[in-house]
């Protein structure tokens, strides 16, 4: 536990904040203190063929201990925190014992972690809690995951006893800005499956999320003087917000859940001779993403009729949902799901509202479920870790590798 502790509090006191206007990889240079760090961690404890590539993409090897064929699997993190909030300066406050109340994040600005609004924090009462000290987020997201997966590998190496079979690591830059398998060397990993480790509450277990596409409306209009502008003016900003209002109301993130999909529209600006809108699009379901692209561009298909050719629409696939490419693939799923059980964590098989690099690295050749890393509140100051969690999932890992070596036959 307390290894655990001091490993990850050495993570995130590291700002590796990444820059969604960068075009760079990494997106931004303090990236690379982190990425550094760990490659010479990795040589510490004792793994092999440690290589950091000129993008900071960090790989390493734990080499099989037994005198058979077993594949190599894969375990992957991203060092890089999320631009939606800050990550300097991150000052982790450590509860023990958690008695189930409220928590002091700031107590000059008021700021409270409550269980009365985030209700996951009751599951946790008696346990060990890492928070922010509320001006920051706390990085848990997704350096949680890459503590987990250099302790279970640190633990491996220091007993041997335990079989296994071939174990690649990889941490990646910029995830947060949707560019973290975007230069994967997934030849180079080498792994038949990974799993990345970056879900929430303990016991999830994910394959399948969003279809995904980028949505950008532009409208050009015409500016007049408005005492003389009958018959002349074509205003952007109301033929933009005319676009929006034909939108279906409830098919927004706030009136959505589960699988279902939903339109985002998360920024606005223009005047009266351009406005730009751009959002997303998502839904689990191929046939039903796609039908909400041909909704989109029959909307604008219309305004096109009505004011001519001054509207144009981008829509650009992000990624897909991996469970098209898990489903051939199912026991990858099962091992984890087994691992889970023997270690007495019941298991939270649901889809994913959201995506990760597993989803895009699922479709480069490298099967990728997602498993639980034990944060909550990700992006904000209310983020929080039970290293409980970071233990258990520790211990989901070293549980993985070792069913793999036992239970897989490559003839399967």
């Amino acid at each position: 536990m307390q290894n655990i502790i001091d490993r990850f509090i050495s993570y995130v006191k590291i700002d590796t904040q990444s820059d969604p206007n960068s075009d760079t990889t990494p997106s931004t240079e303090k990236q690379w203190n982190l990425a550094r760090k760990l490659a010479e961690e990795l040589k510490t404890i004792g793994m092999e063929d440690v290589t950091i590539d000129e993008n900071a993409y960090v790989m390493a090897t734990l080499p099989s201990n037994i005198n058979r064929e077993v594949p190599t699997i894969g375990f992957i993190s991203h060092f890089d925190t999320s631009p939606d909030f800050s990550g300097t300066n991150v000052n982790p406050q450590i509860v023990e014992n958690y008695d189930g109340g409220d928590i002091i994040l700031n107590e000059e600005q008021n700021i409270v972690l409550s269980p009365n609004y985030f209700d996951d924090l009751k599951q946790y009462k008696g346990q060990t809690i890492i928070t922010t000290d509320g001006t920051t987020l706390l990085g848990a997201d997704d350096k949680a995951g890459i503590t987990e997966i250099v302790t279970a590998m640190e633990y491996l190496i220091n007993n041997p006893h335990i079989h296994h079979g071939p174990v690649r690591v990889a941490f990646t830059p910029d995830e947060e800005i949707g560019r973290g398998a975007h230069k994967f060397d997934v030849k180079k990993f080498g792994a038949k499956w990974a799993y990345t480790m970056d879900g929430s509450q303990i016991g999830e277990l994910e394959y399948e999320n969003f279809n995904a596409a980028g949505v950008k409306i532009t409208v050009k209009g015409k500016s007049v003087h408005p005492g003389y502008a009958k018959g002349k003016m074509v205003n952007a900003i109301t033929i933009a917000t005319e676009i929006l209002s034909m939108m279906p109301k409830k098919e927004m993130p706030q009136f959505t859940h589960h699988r279902e999909g939903f339109f985002h529209f998360y920024d606005f600006n223009g005047n009266v001779e351009h406005a730009e809108i751009n959002g997303i699009i998502r839904d689990h379901d191929r046939d039903k993403f796609d039908a909400r692209k041909e909704l989109l561009e029959r909307i604008i298909s219309d305004f096109t009729d009505r004011f001519g050719k001054i509207i144009t629409l981008e829509i650009n696939d992000q990624y897909y949902n991996m469970k098209e490419k898990i489903e051939p693939v199912m026991h990858i799923v099962d091992i984890a799901e087994q691992a889970m059980l023997d270690l007495e964590i019941e298991p939270i098989i649901k889809p994913i509202r959201g995506g990760t690099d597993g989803s895009q690295l699922s479709y480069m050749g490298l099967p990728c479920p997602n498993i639980f890393a034990g944060g909550h509140n990700f992006h904000g100051r209310y983020e929080y870790v039970p290293v409980e969690s970071m233990k258990r999932a520790t211990d989901v890992i070293v549980k993985i590798v070792e069913l793999t070596a036992k239970y897989y036959n490559d003839e399967d």
